[in-house]
Protein backbone atom coordinates (compact mmCIF):
# COMPACT_ATOMS: atom_id res chain seq x y z
CA UNK A 1 0.00 0.00 0.00
CA UNK A 2 1.33 3.52 -0.76
CA UNK A 3 2.73 5.42 2.20
CA UNK A 4 2.70 9.15 3.00
CA UNK A 5 6.41 9.97 3.15
CA UNK A 6 6.19 13.77 3.61
CA UNK A 7 3.61 16.13 5.03
CA UNK A 8 4.55 19.78 5.50
CA UNK A 9 2.89 23.22 5.48
CA UNK A 10 2.89 24.88 2.09
CA UNK A 11 4.62 28.29 2.48
CA UNK A 12 2.94 29.60 -0.68
CA UNK A 13 -0.58 28.90 0.57
CA UNK A 14 -1.26 29.21 4.32
CA UNK A 15 -3.86 26.72 5.46
CA UNK A 16 -2.65 23.94 3.16
CA UNK A 17 -0.13 21.12 3.44
CA UNK A 18 1.98 19.44 0.78
CA UNK A 19 2.14 15.67 0.54
CA UNK A 20 4.55 13.18 -0.93
CA UNK A 21 3.54 9.56 -1.37
CA UNK A 22 6.25 6.93 -1.68
CA UNK A 23 8.76 9.73 -2.08
CA UNK A 24 6.91 11.35 -5.01
CA UNK A 25 5.27 14.80 -4.78
CA UNK A 26 1.52 14.31 -4.73
CA UNK A 27 0.04 17.78 -4.29
CA UNK A 28 -1.45 20.05 -1.65
CA UNK A 29 -4.63 19.66 0.37
CA UNK A 30 -6.39 21.93 2.88
CA UNK A 31 -5.08 21.67 6.42
CA UNK A 32 -8.61 21.08 7.72
CA UNK A 33 -8.97 18.02 5.50
CA UNK A 34 -5.55 16.74 6.52
CA UNK A 35 -6.48 16.99 10.20
CA UNK A 36 -9.94 15.47 9.75
CA UNK A 37 -8.55 12.59 7.67
CA UNK A 38 -5.74 11.96 10.14
CA UNK A 39 -2.99 12.41 7.61
CA UNK A 40 0.51 11.89 8.94
CA UNK A 41 3.93 10.81 7.72
CA UNK A 42 4.05 7.04 7.62
CA UNK A 43 0.33 6.54 7.19
CA UNK A 44 -0.76 4.05 4.57
CA UNK A 45 -2.95 5.39 1.77
CA UNK A 46 -5.67 2.76 1.76
CA UNK A 47 -8.26 2.32 -1.02
CA UNK A 48 -10.74 4.48 0.90
CA UNK A 49 -8.34 7.38 1.48
CA UNK A 50 -6.78 7.45 -1.99
CA UNK A 51 -9.78 8.84 -3.94
CA UNK A 52 -10.48 11.38 -1.19
CA UNK A 53 -6.90 12.63 -1.43
CA UNK A 54 -7.19 12.89 -5.19
CA UNK A 55 -10.41 14.92 -4.99
CA UNK A 56 -9.00 17.34 -2.42
CA UNK A 57 -5.71 17.77 -4.28
CA UNK A 58 -7.49 18.36 -7.61
CA UNK A 59 -9.79 20.95 -6.04
CA UNK A 60 -6.87 22.75 -4.39
CA UNK A 61 -4.89 22.78 -7.65
CA UNK A 62 -7.88 24.20 -9.53
CA UNK A 63 -8.43 26.85 -6.85
CA UNK A 64 -4.81 27.94 -7.09
CA UNK A 65 -5.23 28.32 -10.84
CA UNK A 66 -8.31 30.47 -10.18
CA UNK A 67 -6.36 32.71 -7.81
CA UNK A 68 -3.47 33.15 -10.26
CA UNK A 69 -5.90 34.07 -13.03
CA UNK A 70 -7.75 36.59 -10.84
CA UNK A 71 -4.48 38.19 -9.78
CA UNK A 72 -3.96 39.16 -13.42
CA UNK A 73 -7.48 40.39 -14.19
CA UNK A 74 -11.16 39.81 -13.49
CA UNK A 75 -13.12 37.06 -15.23
CA UNK A 76 -16.69 36.02 -15.88
CA UNK A 77 -17.36 32.73 -14.13
CA UNK A 78 -18.18 30.72 -17.27
CA UNK A 79 -15.17 32.10 -19.11
CA UNK A 80 -12.88 31.15 -16.24
CA UNK A 81 -14.44 27.70 -16.09
CA UNK A 82 -13.62 27.11 -19.76
CA UNK A 83 -10.03 28.19 -19.19
CA UNK A 84 -9.57 25.80 -16.26
CA UNK A 85 -11.00 22.89 -18.22
CA UNK A 86 -8.67 23.64 -21.12
CA UNK A 87 -5.76 23.46 -18.67
CA UNK A 88 -6.82 19.93 -17.79
CA UNK A 89 -8.44 20.41 -14.39
CA UNK A 90 -11.25 17.87 -13.79
CA UNK A 91 -14.80 19.24 -13.99
CA UNK A 92 -15.70 18.49 -10.33
CA UNK A 93 -12.50 20.22 -9.16
CA UNK A 94 -13.26 23.24 -11.35
CA UNK A 95 -16.81 23.51 -10.01
CA UNK A 96 -15.56 23.29 -6.42
CA UNK A 97 -12.86 25.91 -7.03
CA UNK A 98 -15.26 28.35 -8.69
CA UNK A 99 -17.84 27.90 -5.94
CA UNK A 100 -15.16 28.58 -3.35
CA UNK A 101 -14.04 31.74 -5.14
CA UNK A 102 -17.63 32.95 -5.52
CA UNK A 103 -18.34 32.34 -1.83
CA UNK A 104 -15.36 34.53 -0.96
CA UNK A 105 -16.60 37.29 -3.26
CA UNK A 106 -13.82 36.79 -5.80
CA UNK A 107 -16.22 35.90 -8.62
CA UNK A 108 -19.41 37.87 -9.26
CA UNK A 109 -20.81 38.07 -12.78
CA UNK A 110 -23.07 41.01 -11.94
CA UNK A 111 -20.09 43.05 -10.76
CA UNK A 112 -17.97 41.82 -13.66
CA UNK A 113 -20.59 42.89 -16.22
CA UNK A 114 -20.97 46.33 -14.64
CA UNK A 115 -17.21 46.95 -14.53
CA UNK A 116 -16.70 45.58 -18.05
CA UNK A 117 -19.37 47.86 -19.49
CA UNK A 118 -18.04 50.91 -17.64
CA UNK A 119 -14.43 50.47 -18.74
CA UNK A 120 -15.16 49.48 -22.34
CA UNK A 121 -17.77 52.19 -22.82
CA UNK A 122 -15.15 54.71 -21.75
CA UNK A 123 -12.97 53.37 -24.58
CA UNK A 124 -15.69 53.95 -27.15
CA UNK A 125 -17.46 50.60 -27.32
CA UNK A 126 -21.19 50.67 -27.82
CA UNK A 127 -24.02 48.60 -26.32
CA UNK A 128 -24.21 46.12 -29.18
CA UNK A 129 -20.53 45.21 -29.00
CA UNK A 130 -20.63 44.97 -25.21
CA UNK A 131 -23.61 42.65 -25.25
CA UNK A 132 -21.90 40.35 -27.78
CA UNK A 133 -18.64 40.33 -25.82
CA UNK A 134 -20.29 39.53 -22.49
CA UNK A 135 -22.52 36.85 -23.92
CA UNK A 136 -19.48 35.20 -25.49
CA UNK A 137 -17.97 35.06 -22.00
CA UNK A 138 -21.05 33.26 -20.69
CA UNK A 139 -22.49 36.11 -18.63
CA UNK A 140 -26.23 35.87 -18.01
CA UNK A 141 -28.28 38.23 -20.16
CA UNK A 142 -29.99 39.72 -17.11
CA UNK A 143 -26.67 40.90 -15.69
CA UNK A 144 -25.73 42.32 -19.08
CA UNK A 145 -28.98 44.22 -19.53
CA UNK A 146 -28.70 45.76 -16.07
CA UNK A 147 -25.11 46.83 -16.72
CA UNK A 148 -26.07 48.39 -20.07
CA UNK A 149 -29.04 50.19 -18.50
CA UNK A 150 -26.82 51.55 -15.73
CA UNK A 151 -24.32 52.93 -18.26
CA UNK A 152 -26.95 54.29 -20.66
CA UNK A 153 -30.09 55.08 -18.61
CA UNK A 154 -33.31 55.95 -20.37
CA UNK A 155 -33.14 59.47 -21.76
CA UNK A 156 -29.35 59.73 -21.55
CA UNK A 157 -27.17 61.01 -24.37
CA UNK A 158 -26.27 58.02 -26.56
CA UNK A 159 -25.04 59.93 -29.58
CA UNK A 160 -21.97 61.86 -28.42
CA UNK A 161 -19.54 58.92 -28.46
CA UNK A 162 -20.56 57.47 -31.86
CA UNK A 163 -20.67 60.98 -33.35
CA UNK A 164 -17.12 61.64 -32.14
CA UNK A 165 -15.93 58.29 -33.51
CA UNK A 166 -17.70 58.87 -36.83
CA UNK A 167 -16.24 62.36 -37.21
CA UNK A 168 -12.69 61.10 -36.62
CA UNK A 169 -13.18 58.20 -38.99
CA UNK A 170 -14.59 60.42 -41.71
CA UNK A 171 -11.56 62.69 -41.44
CA UNK A 172 -9.39 59.66 -42.22
CA UNK A 173 -11.58 58.82 -45.23
CA UNK A 174 -12.04 62.35 -46.52
CA UNK A 175 -10.48 61.60 -49.94
CA UNK A 176 -13.02 58.86 -50.68
CA UNK A 177 -16.42 59.37 -52.33
CA UNK A 178 -19.24 60.15 -49.92
CA UNK A 179 -21.09 56.82 -50.40
CA UNK A 180 -17.87 54.94 -49.62
CA UNK A 181 -17.26 57.09 -46.58
CA UNK A 182 -20.76 56.39 -45.29
CA UNK A 183 -20.48 52.64 -45.81
CA UNK A 184 -17.12 52.39 -44.11
CA UNK A 185 -18.08 54.62 -41.21
CA UNK A 186 -21.25 52.61 -40.60
CA UNK A 187 -19.25 49.36 -40.66
CA UNK A 188 -16.68 50.86 -38.29
CA UNK A 189 -19.36 51.98 -35.84
CA UNK A 190 -21.09 48.60 -36.02
CA UNK A 191 -17.84 46.88 -35.06
CA UNK A 192 -17.64 49.21 -32.07
CA UNK A 193 -21.18 48.29 -31.08
CA UNK A 194 -23.13 51.26 -32.45
CA UNK A 195 -25.85 50.52 -35.00
CA UNK A 196 -29.48 51.23 -35.78
CA UNK A 197 -31.54 53.82 -37.60
CA UNK A 198 -30.41 56.72 -35.40
CA UNK A 199 -26.76 55.90 -36.12
CA UNK A 200 -27.49 55.65 -39.84
CA UNK A 201 -29.25 59.02 -39.85
CA UNK A 202 -26.41 60.61 -37.90
CA UNK A 203 -23.77 59.31 -40.33
CA UNK A 204 -25.82 60.40 -43.34
CA UNK A 205 -26.07 63.89 -41.87
CA UNK A 206 -22.31 64.01 -41.29
CA UNK A 207 -21.64 62.87 -44.84
CA UNK A 208 -23.74 65.76 -46.09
Amino acid sequence: MPIITALEPDPRRPGTVRLAIDGVKFGAVPLEFAAAAGLATGRAVDPELQPRLAVEADAEAAYRTVLRALERRSFARRDLERRLLRKGHPQPAVEAALARAAELGLLDDAVFARDFVQTRAARGRGPGRLVRDLMAMGVERGYIDRAIAAEWPEGSDRETVPRTLATKRMAQLRDLPRPVQRRRVLAYLARRGFSGRDIGDMVSHLCG
